[in-house]
């Protein structure tokens, strides 16, 4: 109830009405049925703009700390983060990344539209870094399309760091058609499948949103920008590093 309260009477009207949003291949999003959409990741309004522009209820998997601080501020948290459609991990796993793929494999499997970021973290300068795997385990162990989605100018309007959006430009929400990986049926935990498969799903991300393509996991040229000299790394190594993914894109079909 809080999550279509938020979307339809506190927050949604309020976002329709300010930024006026569009969609595009909306009707790529199946009326019903489990499904991952795998997007991009620009800026902290994508896990607003996007739940608001689909049909159907958005699940995105969240800290669970998030749900569990105590006191006001604790309750505060966990009204907002529920309300928006966030779900803790289940941290019955010891292994943190474990216990996110199961808790995302047990909401597909109740027929849930997982919201999923495979880059792992918001792009620090606009282009698309190279997925994590868990997208692809979660598809295999679950038995589910992924439809690709990509954000349009939510950078433009909330950069990092920006505590407020803009007002424009008007961001976007882009849908391309649901990729079927039936064909690896039982093979979730081959490790060369799953890479071929989120490339697959990063290659039709590029398509859709036209970014220039990094072969670097996001996280990593993040932390060398902060902190380089604390990997024994100077700037002049990161950059050629840099240089030489940029020259490499994902595959378009996994082999």
């Amino acid at each position: 109830m809080g999550y279509w309260l938020m979307k339809f009477v506190f927050i949604g009207p309020l976002l329709r009405a300010i930024w006026r949003p569009w969609t595009e291949g909306i009707e790529h999003v199946p009326a019903r049925g489990p499904a991952i959409l795998a997007s991009n990741h620009l800026s902290f309004s994508d896990s607003f703009f996007m739940p608001l522009m689909v049909p159907r209820k958005v699940t995105f998997l969240a800290k669970a700390e998030y749900f569990t601080t105590p006191g006001i501020k604790g309750w505060l948290s966990r009204k907002f983060f529920a309300g928006v459609g966030q779900v803790p991990i289940d941290r019955s796993d010891a292994d943190a990344s474990r216990a996110a793929l199961n808790t995302g494999v047990r909401l597909l499997k109740h027929g849930a539209v997982l919201g999923i970021y495979p880059e792992g973290t918001r792009s620090p300068d606009g282009r698309l870094y190279r997925g994590k795997t868990g997208v692809a385990r979660m598809a295999l162990e679950a038995g589910v399309p992924v439809i690709p989605c990509v954000m349009v100018d939510t950078d433009k309007i909330q950069p990092t760091g920006r505590r407020f959006p803009r007002l424009r430009p008007r961001p976007g929400v882009r849908f391309g058609k649901p990729l079927d990986f039936s064909r690896y049926e039982g093979m979730a935990g081959d490790r060369f499948v799953e890479r071929s498969m989120t490339d697959e799903i990063m290659y039709e991300l590029m398509q859709l949103s036209g970014q220039e393509y990094v072969d670097v996991y996001a996280a990593k040229v993040k932390a060398a920008q902060g902190s380089p000299r604390a990997f024994g790394a100077n700037s002049s190594r990161v950059k050629a590093e840099l240089r030489e993914a940029g020259d490499r894109v994902p595959t378009e079909r996994a082999s």
